[in-house]
């Protein structure tokens, strides 16, 4: 990773020692906060771990989970599409990502994959290349939205439910171990409502933070975390995934 010892918080920033999206409006907009935070909880878990050895951060942006995984790995590399809408100063590589990855077989103990997949507009050609690149026992980390808006226009391609997600890992050979949707039937309403009222004037940006402030002092109560898992296969924010490559890969 060029100039890590410059790097700073971007999108995800540790607060009372939690992970959460960044409060930043030029990093995460008032009405995305509480999927961020949601996304960062996932990561939290996760990254300590799974994350080992050679990591790649696929579609890094600003690589605004360095901050977490650096201290579990060996070494990292940071990958983006040419003339990214997010510029970073810690890019190793300009690939197009619907390509063949320029790596060898094996190259990386630890794939990085956040907010990315719904970018791609060839997918399953990417997920063979995760496979092809991860050693055997290596692992995918992953989120992509599911109920969620349009982003990144135009290059903003599809949304996956978790039947597809198990489909692609399944036919790249990948063994899922971890599969969780991101937020209930609440967090989406929550989401879609917030989007809405900040552009209200003077008021919006209050009123929007309010409505994901209800949903996330919910998540702290059982009941808000039982009506979250009972909505979440219908109603989801979007999904959080762990795969591994089987030590004597399928395909």
């Amino acid at each position: 990773m060029r100039n890590a010892d410059q790097w700073i918080e971007s999108k995800y920033v540790w607060r009372r020692g939690q992970l959460i999206g960044s409060r930043d409006p030029a990093e995460v907009g008032i009405g995305s906060r509480l999927i961020a935070d949601c996304v960062a909880a996932l990561y939290a878990e996760q990254l300590p771990l799974i994350a080992r050895g050679r990591l790649i951060d696929l579609g890094c942006g600003k690589a605004p989970l360095y901050g977490l995984y650096c201290q579990y790995v060996d070494s990292v590399m940071c990958v983006d599409w040419p003339h990214s809408a997010h510029a970073s100063p810690y890019l190793d590589h300009e690939i197009d990502l619907s390509q063949q990855l320029p790596f060898p077989n094996a190259s990386f103990d630890t794939v990085l994959l956040s907010d990315v997949l719904e970018h791609v507009p060839a997918p399953e050609t990417l997920w063979h290349e995760i496979a092809r690149v991860l050693t055997p026992g290596g692992h995918l980390l992953m989120n992509v939205p599911f109920m969620y808006g349009v982003h990144e226009a135009p290059h903003d391609y599809a949304r996956f439910t978790h039947f597809a997600l198990r489909r692609f890992a399944r036919e790249a050979g990948l063994e899922v171990s971890f599969l969780e949707p991101v937020g209930g039937s609440l967090h989406v309403l929550a989401d879609l409502l917030a989007k809405h009222l900040v552009h209200i004037p003077l008021l919006g940006a209050l009123l929007a933070r309010a409505v994901q402030g209800v949903v996330s002092l919910a998540d702290r109560t059982n009941w808000g975390r039982r009506f979250a898992k009972q909505t979440a296969a219908h109603f989801s924010l979007g999904y959080f995934l762990v795969a591994r490559r089987p030590l004597v890969l399928s395909q």
